[in-house]
C-alpha cells in the first residue's frame, strides 16, 4: 500500500479493453510527512476520488486483477481506498 494524491486524470481515445469504465488518475505518492515521494504514477479507480484527495494505492496484481475482474490486464497501480484528512 502506498499512499498518494490525486493532482490530475488522464483522458484516452484508444486504451486497452481492460481499461473500458475505469477512470485513469494521476497519482503523487506521498511519504510520512505528505511530501512529494519520487515520480507520479498513472492509476485507475472508480472509488469517485478527484484532484487533491489523498487516498490508498495498491500494485499488488492479484488485487488488481480480481478488482478488474480480468486476467489480461496492463495496470499496475489501483485506488483501493481514499484516506481521511
Amino acid at each position: 500500500m502506498q499512499l498518494a494524491r490525486i493532482i490530475g486524470h488522464v483522458t484516452a481515445t484508444v486504451k486497452h479493453p481492460a481499461l473500458v469504465g475505469w477512470r485513469l488518475q494521476i497519482a503523487q505518492p506521498l511519504d510520512a510527512a505528505d511530501n512529494p515521494d519520487g515520480e507520479p504514477l498513472l492509476a485507475i479507480g472508480n472509488l469517485g476520488s478527484g484532484r487533491g484527495d489523498r487516498v490508498m494505492l495498491t500494485s499488488d496484481g492479484q488485487s488488481v486483477r480480481e478488482m478488474m475482474e480480468s486476467n489480461n490486464t496492463p495496470v499496475r497501480w489501483a485506488v483501493i481506498g481514499i484516506a481521511d484528512e
